[in-house]
């Protein structure tokens, strides 16, 4: 019977120093990086390539032989590289979640030709390279061919880690030209892990013909099919039970801890990397649905703040620049860091110029997808691994991202200075720029109920016209009869948009139930259409009550106009009436009036109504009604003036009117005066004793406003 073989308490010790060590120089190294604007991964290589022979073991032998445990190397390497391999996982998950397969369609044509240039040129210029080195970069036993093919690898596919991470850090991911680096990184991860899998079974089998090729290659397009199919199924049940239960960030933590690991067992059978399946896994979480919004942001922090350096380092540990001490060996390290940059260089640039982009964002290309990193290092530790690279081989490719890096971020800094883009692409950013900093109307899911009637395609139709086309919407249909309501109107109303409908057969009795069990599933927002207010004592129906008493989540509550009767929408809203306060929930009221506007063209009028009543007591006889009517008409103005400044952002152009007395009555006599067919004003949902209060101006509008009332209801007390 096999038994586990306890680690020594010497080998322990070792390795805790090795934990603590790297991820401390690692840390401290890529934090200096980040300081001076250049990627952090590469003072993370720096700190192994410090740690390693190269500079350690040459100024305290001794010490570096502690460190590395000389004489149970074999066991001190295996603890150390497991924790590695598992932080290129995370990183790799990581990668998966940030890679968007319908940005790469989206893009098109010149995503591809970049793509296309991007990687044939290098892979070119690699072969020939990987041909022509001496034979001191080859392993021992290893064939020409398969060593040319992991050089060309190594040299022709960029880093979408790296890539995605100077971008940011240089605050360049929103261009056209970054959008469009992305989805040429992306293209370039993935054909750069089929190829992996396809050359590492080259090598392990020794064989080469369409036959083995087909072998390794159908195996994984068949592991990807039922993964972005069944895999997504499986996923998306897992997260929407978990979600259910309330299982929080804890469980969509599990969940993708739990598929890394699934998907990288399965993959690893097949012949190919783990790390394979980590990146597929991380695309599925990404696209699922149910995916909680923390989730990304606990694994980066994971992966970023512990796992990923020590992966970084450890590959740096195994770098030994005294193997480059000839002559021959620096001379063809030096040719194969040329050829990688030039040829990348080229590739992208004849690319992105015959998809029509401007020379400058042609070399913006060519300089951002010169980026290696993460999926080098792999290439040259498989490489290694298989018997392909020898200790000279990897030190020379190691030292391909970690320069490429350095160059791809400098050039990048030089191409983009004093270059904004076009005036499309300018108002573009900002436009984005403005969704950003919303409080509601962002790219989150939508729900919404509906039992097929009007007042329900009325909601529809607001949360249309006010969020971003990509924000998916599901209908939820419940009651006794869910199959018999007709929700095409609503399907009509939010053409363009993704939509799921879903019918929950649970009663009548359990609606408001069912709106909020679902509504837990990751919905940015319930949009919900209100009928005329119920003479049963509720604040607007039962329905809506105990939904308001209940949800989580902001609620868009759409009460339609008097005068539509049973008929369907107006056509559209001409004209609208913005009641303007310094609240979070009167802000995204005024986030939808605003994206309205600026789909339909409607006019605009923000108001805010000053109360001059005169407060009472020892306060009040030492404030003159006079001045505190003067300081409330300053708050009005700057309130109206913040408010216009959002509104031009997206290109809004709203008149300002500032009224003093009763608000309720105020807002009654503009939507007379000015002829608005439809007002949008926020409210906090305060809920005393479990029942929903909207205040007292807001109920009265409700009930005696004859246009259409739009509501923003923040929960106030979660």
């Amino acid at each position: 019977m096999a038994e586990l073989i306890p680690i020594e308490e010497h080998e322990l010790l070792v390795f805790w120093v090795q934990l603590f060590v790297i991820v401390v120089f690692a840390r401290t190294l890529g934090w200096l990086m980040r300081r001076i604007g250049l990627p952090g991964v590469i003072g993370e290589l720096g700190a192994g390539l410090i740690l390693g022979p190269s500079v350690f073991g040459t100024i305290w032998p001794d010490g570096f032989n502690w460190f590395l445990n000389e004489g149970h190397e074999e066991v001190q390497s295996a603890a150390l590289l497991g924790v590695a391999w598992v932080g290129v996982a995370l990183l790799l998950v990581v990668t998966g979640f940030e890679t968007d397969l319908d940005l790469i369609r989206k893009l098109g044509r010149p995503a591809a030709l970049v793509t296309t240039g991007s990687l044939i040129l290098p892979l070119l210029g690699g072969l020939v390279v990987g041909y022509l080195l001496p034979d001191v970069f080859v392993a021992e036993g290893a064939e020409r061919v398969n060593f040319a093919l992991f050089v060309a690898l190594a040299l022709s596919v960029s880093s979408l880690a790296v890539v995605a991470k100077i971008l940011s850090e240089l605050g360049l991911m929103r261009r056209d030209f970054g959008q469009i680096t992305v989805a040429a990184g992306m293209a370039n991860d993935v054909v750069g892990w089929l190829l992996l899998g396809v050359f590492t079974g080259l090598a392990t089998s020794g064989e080469i013909g369409l036959g083995q090729i087909l072998s390794t290659v159908i195996p994984l397009l068949i592991f990807v099919g039922l993964a972005m199919t069944v895999g997504q199924l499986l996923v998306d049940r897992a997260l929407r039970t978990l979600r259910r239960r309330g299982a929080g960030i804890s469980g969509a933590l599990t969940v993708a801890i739990v598929s890394m690991l699934g998907f990288g067992v399965v993959t690893q059978r097949l012949g190919v990397e783990a790390v394979l399946g980590a990146f597929v896994a991380g695309v599925v979480l990404h696209r699922s649905r149910f995916q909680h919004a923390e989730t990304l942001h606990q694994i980066e922090g994971l992966t970023y703040g512990f796992f990923a350096p020590i992966f970084f380092a450890t590959a740096g540990l195994r770098v030994d620049l005294r193997e480059l001490g000839n002559r021959t060996a620096i001379m063809w390290t030096l040719v194969i860091i040329v050829v990688a940059v030039v040829a990348k260089f080229i590739g992208a640039y004849v690319g992105a110029r015959m998809a029509g982009r401007s020379k400058r964002g042609a070399l913006a290309l060519g300089a951002g997808l010169n980026a290696r990193g993460a999926l080098e290092i792999v290439i040259a530790t498989v490489g290694a691994a298989v018997g392909v690279f020898n200790t000279v081989a990897f030190t020379a490719i190691v030292l391909v991202p970690v320069v490429t890096s350095v160059l791809a971020s400098i050039g990048l800094r030089l191409v983009v200075r004093g270059w904004e883009g076009s005036e499309d692409e300018v108002a573009r950013l900002e436009r984005e720029a403005a969704l950003e900093r919303n409080i509601v109307v962002k790219s989150s899911r939508l729900l919404i109920p509906s039992n097929g009637k009007p007042a329900s395609i009325a909601a529809a139709q607001v949360l249309h016209l006010a969020w971003p086309d990509d924000s998916a919407a599901t209908i939820l249909s419940g009651g006794d009869h869910p199959e018999s309501i007709d929700i095409e109107p609503l399907r009509n109303t939010l053409y363009g948009r993704q939509v799921e409908h879903r019918r929950v057969r649970s009663g009548a009795s359990h609606v408001a139930e069912d709106i909020i069990d679902e509504s837990a599933l990751g919905f940015g927002v319930i949009g919900l259409g209100a009928n005329e207010k119920d003479d049963d004592g509720s604040v607007i129906s039962h329905l809506v009550d105990e939904v308001l008493s209940r949800s989580a989540i902001p609620v868009v509550l759409v009460r339609r106009a008097h005068n539509l009767g049973p008929r369907g929408l107006p056509a559209a809203f001409a004209s609208a009436l913005v009641p303007v306060a310094g609240t979070p929930a009167s802000r995204a009221a005024s986030e939808i009036a605003f994206n309205i506007s600026r789909n339909l063209g409607t006019a605009i009028h923000l108001t805010h109504v000053t109360s001059h009543h005169h407060h009472a007591g020892l306060l009040g006889d030492l404030i003159s009604p006079s001045r505190e009517h003067v300081a409330s008409e300053a708050t009005g103005r700057r309130l109206l003036e913040q408010s216009t400044a959002m509104a031009t952002e997206l290109g809004v152009e709203p008149d300002q009117t500032l009224r003093s007395g009763e608000p309720a009555d105020e807002i009654l006599a503009m939507v007379e005066e000015l002829s608005v067919d439809i007002v949008v004003m926020g409210a906090n949902l305060r809920r005393p004793e479990g029942r929903p209060f909207l205040g007292h101006t807001v109920e009265r509008i409700l009930r005696e406003c004859d246009a259409t009332v739009v509501l923003v209801l923040m929960p106030f007390d979660l």
